[in-house]
């Protein structure tokens, strides 16, 4: 080999190990990480709110946004770390708190002091900025350590009426000016945002009267010309229009769910209804996605009050409850709730009709304030960190001529809306109501929330029917393959339930393909996935067992128990196993029927979709470990723990769970890494252990590397670290398999479920052909899938070329252009990828063809 031929295959190879650009053979692997790909645009829309969908693929709510679609060049990636030289950017919190503020204000400054920008607490919200001091002060890197995981806000929040008379805004700006601070970053809700865009407009008036007054020089008046504003919302109401969640509304989830379980138990022991009323004054989304996630008998919300004779229905669909053999009923209500004519219905007043005219034990529980305090969820923490990068990089680029935006979620990707036209929108949803218009404040809700409140009267409010006709029933089977995931049981409750309700006959395998093949097949009632809900790992049983050595016996038992579809819920091997289904069309007639795949495990690696069941359970579960390992380190000092994640040779829970637990290094399969990536670690361990921040936390997916295991990795830490630090390794295990379902897995599945078999329905009936049922073309067997924004049926044909065999992950994955955003708040000297950047769109109040899951 030439001299110059080395240097160059040297200097590649260094290059492509700190993610700076791809090997063909690298791209094959990770094509959707490397910052020199195209960022195309989202496909058609579908719904699950809670799931970051979306009423248009073009609209967020309502208001149009438009992705990028440019290559970053290395000179663009190099101008991000120096944006913020000779700039100043204050962050500050205000309103009501949310848990995952938090994480927002540490990426802000963290990525701010990355770009060179200067970065200023603002303590105690708007007060803070009227009254400045100390009140104002200068962040640095380890002033935000041990911040993630804390919930509420440690800068402080705190109503001001100062800040709403133009003397309080005159004294802010002034303590603006003064320390060269003219980039703002509000997180808040509409009210903090809605303050923060009256500022801006006054900011020229403001200055021309500090000068008058003396009060500032007319060389600060010039540098502080113009003011940035940048929103992002903090709520757990979840009632901001032009983002799919906002910062603490799942943490909120968790905190409602969590109490709702401790109450069923009890609830079961002494036969007792309970009812609960959760915050959400003005929105029933917690109410709503808390009512699916639970199996609640009964939701109000003040979006859709119940019909006159709501207090006859209520008590009939209690009774039927327990007549079906359920010991328990749950009720939630909103705190905002009321009936047509507006009059508030209260958790006393239901209480009091269910003991007069049932009879029926009955307790309320207000949750109040708990909603808001607890660890954030990993979401939330997630969620928080990519909007606080979004938020640092629109305020360094913004000119006076850039509207104040608020930073959003637009399915996986971070947006940026005209601040004010958002809130216009959501004052419109609060007009709707006051004015009695709830059909118009459930469409200005979006679609996705009308899909939650449809699924919701599916299950809650439609009587099964009570006795079938041959010539409408039809008969599906339902059963879980391969490892066991937290939501599993809620796919197949939904799917149980809404089979029932469309008149088929429902069937439940056990043991996966396995059952099916020795005929462990049963038929399901309405009672029989009763409260499966909340309950993790799979009641059907689960084998990884697949199809095609039993073809023969499956067919028989398919033949035998009149099978006309088949609904597959499970990871990897439950793609596979479709697609020997496929196969075995040839072979076997009876395979010839329609059957869908609803992925569900910890690995998050079924090709077709963004998203499996089970995966945000199992990322919670590391949060939480990794939450008290950080604590434990913190407590030692000096100490590294080197943590080993599930997810075979797919980084996804590596990935996440490093960006939500403030992680140093994430080692995964789809980035590869060598000896010297291995000893950059180290040594910024090393450098790490100097500062007040003495401690380190690193992860690595199970099979990231068949060299560099955790002993490996581990032995090296601690030869390497002698003296400096310790080392400590954990393997998680099994145990991310295992709890109850996440709010998030609730949903996700119980929407999947209903989208499964209402799609089953309609493929049964099109394959219906001289007497039977008979399904041979590609669009006959499908992976229900999430992509970006939309639920999407793709035949798992297709999705072969899409897929990695060997190490059972999908060719492109979505997250791992999340990688560098991990790596630059663990300080890493790493290029930003810039490229997700949106231009700024205006609102269309584009209702039109709305449909529903």
């Amino acid at each position: 080999m030439r001299k110059e031929e080395f240097h160059l295959k040297f200097f590649m190879c260094v290059i492509e190990s700190r993610g700076l650009v791809r090997t063909p053979q690298s791209t094959a692997r990770e094509a959707s990480t490397s910052s020199m790909l195209i960022q195309k645009p989202p496909p058609e829309t579908d719904d699950l709110k809670h799931l970051h969908a979306v009423d248009d693929p073009t609209t967020k709510e309502g208001i149009p946004i438009l992705k990028n679609e440019w290559i970053m060049t290395h000179e663009e990636h190099h101008a991000a770390k120096t944006l913020g030289i000779g700039k100043a950017i204050a962050v500050l919190t205000s309103g009501g708190d949310a848990q995952g503020m938090n994480a927002a204000v540490r990426a802000v400054v963290r990525v701010g002091i990355f770009t060179g920008a200067r970065v200023f607490f603002v303590h105690e919200g708007y007060q803070g900025l009227v009254d400045g001091g100390d009140h104002i002060r200068e962040a640095t890197w380890e002033s935000v350590s041990m911040m993630l995981q804390l919930g509420g806000t440690v800068i402080g929040s705190a109503r001001c009426k100062d800040f709403r008379e133009r003397e309080g805004r005159l004294r802010a700006a002034h303590n603006l000016v003064k320390r060269g601070i003219t980039n703002l970053c509000v997180i808040g809700g509409d009210g903090s945002l809605t303050g923060a865009d009256t500022f801006r407009s006054e900011w020229s008036d403001l200055l021309s009267d500090l000068q008058k007054a003396g009060k500032i020089t007319a060389e600060e008046a010039t540098k502080s010309s113009y003011l940035n504003i940048v929103g992002l919302v903090g709520s757990i109401d979840n009632d901001f229009c032009g983002t799919d969640m906002t910062i603490g509304t799942d943490s909120a989830l968790h905190r409602i769910i969590e109490i709702v379980d401790a109450i069923t138990t009890t609830a079961q022991s002494h036969q007792r209804t309970f009812v609960l009323e959760v915050m959400g004054r003005h929105c029933g989304y917690l109410a709503l996605v808390t009512s699916l996630s639970c199996g609640a008998d009964w939701v109000f919300i003040p979006e859709c009050p119940p019909d006159d004779d709501w207090e006859e229905h209520l008590c009939r669909r209690l009774s039927e409850t327990r007549t079906r053999g359920s010991r328990l009923n749950i009720i939630i209500v909103a705190e905002g709730a009321i009936d047509k004519n507006g009059k508030p219905i209260t958790s006393e007043e239901i209480k009091e009709l269910v003991v007069k005219r049932l009879g029926y034990d009955t307790r309320v529980t207000v949750l109040g304030h708990v909603q808001r305090g607890g660890t954030p969820s990993a979401f939330d923490r997630i969620l928080g960190s990519r909007m606080g990068v979004e938020a640092v990089m629109a305020l360094l680029e913004g000119t006076p001529d850039t509207p104040a935006c608020v930073v959003s979620l637009s399915g996986n990707q971070a947006v940026r809306l005209p601040l004010m036209e958002c809130v216009q929108v959501t004052k419109d949803v609060t007009k709707a109501m006051n004015d009695r218009k709830f059909d118009e404040a459930m469409k200005l809700r979006g679609r996705s929330f009308m899909n939650n409140w449809e699924v919701y009267k599916l299950l809650a409010h439609i009587r099964p029917p009570v006795s079938k006709t041959s010539a409408t029933m039809h008969t599906v089977a339902v059963m879980n393959v391969g490892a066991p995931a937290a939501g599993m049981n809620a796919a197949v409750r939904s799917t149980v339930r809404i089979g029932l309700i469309q008149g088929n006959r429902v069937l439940v395998v056990h043991d996966g393909f396995e059952g099916l093949a020795k005929g462990q097949i049963e038929e399901a009632g309405w009672s029989y996935v009763g409260g499966w809900t909340g309950q993790g790992g799979s009641k059907l049983g689960t084998k990884r067992t697949l199809p095609k050595k039993s073809f023969e016996q499956i067919s028989a038992n398919i033949t035998k128990f009149n099978i006309q579809g088949l609904i597959i819920i499970g990871g990897f091997e439950a793609y596979t196993g479709g697609l020997e289904l496929m196969e075995g069309r040839k072979q076997f007639d009876e395979l010839c029927i329609p059957f869908v795949v609803i992925p569900a495990t910890v690995s998050n690696n079924v090709p077709g979709s963004d998203f499996s069941v089970g995966a945000d359970t199992a990322l919670n579960t590391i949060c939480t470990t990794c939450d008290r390992i950080k604590q434990s380190a913190a407590g030692t000092k000096r100490r590294v723990f080197i943590i080993e994640t599930m997810g075979g040779y797919c980084g996804y829970l590596a990935t996440m769970a490093g960006l939500a637990a403030g992680a140093d290094a994430a080692y995964i399969f789809e980035e590869p890494f060598t000896i010297r990536d291995l000893q950059a670690n180290v040594e910024h361990l090393v450098q790490k252990m100097k500062t007040t921040v003495k401690r380190g936390l690193v992860l690595r997916n199970e099979k990231c590397n068949e060299n560099y295991t955790t002993d490996f990795i581990f032995n090296l830490y601690s030869e390497e670290g002698k003296g400096i630090f310790d080392s400590r390794k954990n393997v998680l295990g099994h145990m991310q398999q295992g709890g109850s379902p996440t709010p998030f897995d609730r949903n996700f599945a119980t929407k999947m479920g209903a989208k499964a078999m209402n799609w089953m329905s309609g493929k049964i009936k099109e394959s219906y052909r001289n007497g039977r049922i008979f399904a041979n073309t590609p669009d006959s067997g499908c992976v229900l899938g999430m992509r970006k924004r939309a639920l999407v049926f793709q035949p798992v044909t297709e999705l072969k070329d899409q897929t990695d065999f060997d190490h059972r992950i999908p060719k492109e994955q979505w997250w791992l252009k999340l990688r560098p955003i991990l790596k630059i708040l663990a300080k890493y000297e790493i290029d930003l990828d810039t490229t997700e950047h949106a231009h700024l769109e205006h609102i269309s109040r584009k209702r039109s063809g709305e449909t529903s899951i």
